[in-house]
């Protein structure tokens, strides 16, 4: 071999060496792809996901399925750019700048704090809707729904502790809460009256500086209104955030407190935000969520109404996608899909 033949040879290794290598390397994109399912009037490993005591519930059957969206790539990179471009040729995946979703102000931790604080208020939120729903009489509390680890509240309080009294005034909102801290400057000791697993316990809190408001006083915790009957109703479903399974939830406390076997054994699954008046709102990664619920055998799907125009021409054959407005528009859509009378759906995919 010739002086130039080994040298077009070793350029043409190199080349290929740093093309290999660039494809490898991780890009500021998240990759958004469908996620796993979860049937919330079924079991995993023998445990209810959604757990009804101290109250007549009745038989249910087949899946009511709550959908998930999976990340990749996330805050520390990961994706690549060869990830990234088949994602780009899949209908079923999306392909997002990082920042969009991570901040560069914003840690992953961070994120996955609030996505967790959303998770849990989403699940009071359908207690209060199903609870509205069915006429059920309720108890409201003023509850933590997140406490942040590394604030002033996270080595004294938990997600769930109802807030009695702040300094002994009576806590009757959240707002009380937040204006209670707001009116003191940092650095003000607080005594809180907390209700615990039934035991009322004293708690003293010294507020700081919020790291995302300067000048503003915080603790660290989050607070919301808990709809308690006067029987338990739990969620056992654990490492999933977000909001967007407050539909689901409420139609599956709706399903096990009725004698009607609202799914009649079918297959369905569906997705959005819920408010306690039973209003239901938008979510996000709903292609992901259309695929995801078809790939796990899904026939009905509902969703809010304003999705229809963005899931056009990515609703998969096979899958029936109804809007709607409400909890009452969910339950009557699925009622009336089991008994097969047309209900008014999203276009599919031709």
């Amino acid at each position: 071999m010739g002086p130039r033949a080994r040298v077009a040879l070793v350029s043409a290794i190199s080349l290929a060496a740093l093309v290999t290598v660039a494809l490898l390397l991780p890009v500021p994109y998240v990759k958004l792809a469908p996620g796993p399912t979860f049937n919330v009037i079924g079991e995993a490993d023998g445990e209810p996901f959604l757990s009804i005591t101290g109250t007549t519930t009745y038989p249910v059957s087949g899946n009511l399925d709550m959908t998930t969206v999976r990340e990749s790539g996330g805050p520390r990179g990961g994706l690549t750019f060869v990830e990234a471009i088949g994602a780009w040729f899949s209908t079923a995946d999306a392909v997002v700048p990082r920042e969009l979703i991570y901040p560069d102000d914003i840690t992953g931790d961070e994120v996955r704090q609030r996505q967790a604080r959303l998770f849990s208020t989403s699940e009071s939120d359908a207690i209060g809707a199903a609870l509205n729903y069915l006429e059920i009489p309720a108890t409201t509390e003023v509850v933590l729904t997140a406490v942040f680890d590394d604030a002033p509240a996270g080595q004294s309080l938990q997600p769930r502790d109802q807030v009695v009294a702040i300094d002994g005034a009576a806590i009757e909102q959240p707002s009380d809460v937040v204006d209670a801290i707001q009116a003191e400057p940092i650095g003000t000791t607080f005594v809180f009256d907390i209700e615990r697993n039934g035991e009322l316990i004293e708690v003293e809190i010294t507020s700081e500086e919020n790291p995302d408001r300067p000048g503003s006083p915080y603790i660290g915790a989050m607070v919301g209104i808990y709809f308690t009957p006067d029987f338990d109703i739990d969620f056992t479903l654990q490492d999933v955030g977000g909001p967007s399974a407050g539909l689901v939830f409420a139609t599956g406390i709706v399903d096990k407190l009725t004698p009607e076997d609202l799914t009649g054994g079918g297959h369905v699954a569906g997705t959005g935000t819920i408010k306690p008046d039973g209003s239901v709102g938008p979510i996000g990664g709903i292609r992901q969520k259309l695929a995801g619920a078809r790939n796990a055998g899904a026939e009905l799907f509902v969703m809010p109404e304003r999705h229809c125009v963005e899931a056009a021409g990515h609703i998969p054959k096979g899958l029936t996608v109804v809007p709607v407005a409400t909890l009452d528009d969910t339950v009557d859509a699925i009622r009336s899909w089991v008994a097969g009378e047309p209900t008014v759906s999203c276009p599919a995919q031709d």
